[in-house]
């Protein structure tokens, strides 16, 4: 039978045209500022730090300047334990101990913030003008310097207020990191592969109406694109209740379900649409108005006219800025019958969100390609909705999985979620941090054990 389908190269659909000074320049001359972000532990965050940690996204996302794309991006990777047990000085015991975790499965979070820099009308686009259906992509130039200039400056303002909040850090991608060197991959490589793993190569990308492959693994998307989607409320954390006691909260942040609680191979989106507030609210004025001349045709129109108002009137009452907002979660298999229950997880994740789960199946190759480093200017409008920052924050994964304590001093203890060893430092690590101020130390040992403590 004779293949019909359509079939062209990567290099004629790539809308990246180069990278320079450490920015992604698209073919649609869109500037992306990239960094790897750094996130506190899992567990050890407490309210007010969550109240902290939000406030520090608000007020450096205040800085950016209209037509600008904010977009997070949560990888959260199956790998299995790797232990080091060529280096010097492990006795038998640590050997062992090693060497029983080996290849155990845990879930790894790398995350990242790109900031795009478009155009009113690179905003205003639907997934029919992606760059994926165009024929051939002419690059375009740059020609108001002093805009870019502008967007580098708010940039380094955005990564200093973040960082001086001394909870999230965020760390500037380098040329080697976006794409690659001859011994390891970058960024690009490991989105268009779904893969971390070193020396994976390019496969076949089949971009369907309804379906998505890379090589073997199948895509599967939920979507939060709609208002009728959302939760009646939503803040900057919420309460684990298998952690929690009635004495005591354990506290994660809003979106943690689609997070580290979703074991499984998995990519989490957040897009943060920053328009024009002015004008976005006088369109809405002006729609209000004509569900008023409406709304005694249709109780629906009468509805939506007291919907617009309220948000008219939440937004001149507090001084808020309207923009748009997009959130989707990733997921892939190889498996068909792991994909059908990697669809029940996500969505089951996204109900605890109390958020109704809508599994994509018409935007998924235009949603994908727009979560390209430096291609959110691709982004479908219509799969945004309109909100303000403070709620679309609440959005935010804000925690990652445990580190090892940079301290040589510590024990060896084990992850909460999946059982892999870490080592931590209980003592001298968290007086620097200011996290206890006194310390005890219990001491065990045979007759003459003080002794030989004292010399």
């Amino acid at each position: 039978m004779r293949n019909t389908g359509k079939a062209t190269t990567l290099e004629s659909k790539f809308p990246l045209l180069a990278v320079e000074n450490n920015c992604i320049i698209s073919k649609d001359a869109d500037i992306t500022a990239c960094f790897r972000v750094h996130l506190p532990e899992l567990f050890t965050v407490a309210s007010a730090e969550y109240d902290a940690i939000h406030s520090a996204w608000h007020k450096a996302i205040k800085t950016l300047p209209d037509y600008t794309i904010v977009h997070k991006q949560d990888w959260y990777i199956k790998e299995s334990y790797a232990p080091d047990i060529a280096q010097d000085g492990l006795s038998f015991l640590a050997k062992s101990y090693q060497q029983h975790f080996n290849e155990r499965p845990f879930l790894n979070h790398y995350c990242y913030l790109f900031l795009t820099k478009t155009t009113k009308e690179r905003m205003r686009m639907q997934s029919n003008f992606s760059s994926l259906c165009k024929g051939v992509l002419i690059p375009k130039e740059i020609r108001d310097k002093e805009t870019v200039r502008k967007f580098m400056e708010a940039v380094a303002q955005f990564e200093r207020i973040v960082n001086d909040s001394g909870f999230v850090k965020l760390e500037r991608l380098t040329e080697d990191d976006i794409i690659g060197t001859g011994e390891k991959q970058g960024l690009l490589e490991q989105y268009l592969t779904l893969s971390r793993e070193a020396e994976t190569p390019m496969q076949d990308i089949a971009l369907g109406s309804e379906d998505v492959r890379i090589g073997n693994k199948r895509l599967c998307l939920h979507t939060l694109s709609d208002t009728d989607d959302l939760p009646n409320t939503v803040s900057a954390n919420t309460r684990y209740e298998k952690l929690s006691t009635d004495r005591s909260d354990c506290l994660l942040s809003f979106a943690s379900p689609v997070g580290l609680l979703l074991s499984c191979n998995h990519i989490y989106n957040q897009y943060l649409f920053l328009d024009n507030s002015d004008e976005n609210l006088r369109k809405f004025e002006k729609s209000a108005r004509n569900m008023h001349s409406l709304a005694r045709y249709s109780r629906a129109n009468q509805i939506n006219k007291e919907w617009i108002e309220r948000y008219l009137n939440e937004a001149h009452s507090f001084g808020l800025s309207s923009i748009r907002a997009h959130f989707n979660v990733m997921a892939w298999s190889d498996d068909a019958s792991e994909l059908k229950q990697l669809k029940n997880d996500t969505g089951s994740a996204l109900a605890l969100m109390e958020c109704k789960p809508r599994h994509n199946t018409v935007d998924v190759a235009t949603l994908y390609w727009a979560g390209m480093a430096g291609n959110a200017g691709d982004f479908p409008a219509e799969e945004s909705f309109y909100t303000f920052i403070e709620p679309a924050l609440c959005f935010f994964t804000e925690e990652t999985n445990y580190l090892n304590s940079p301290s040589p001093f510590g024990i060896k203890m084990a992850d909460r979620l999946t059982g892999k060893p870490i080592h931590l430092d209980i003592s001298d690590l968290p007086m620097k941090r200011g996290i206890i101020t006194n310390r005890n130390r219990f001491v065990l040992g045979p007759s003459g054990g003080w002794r030989a403590i004292l010399n």
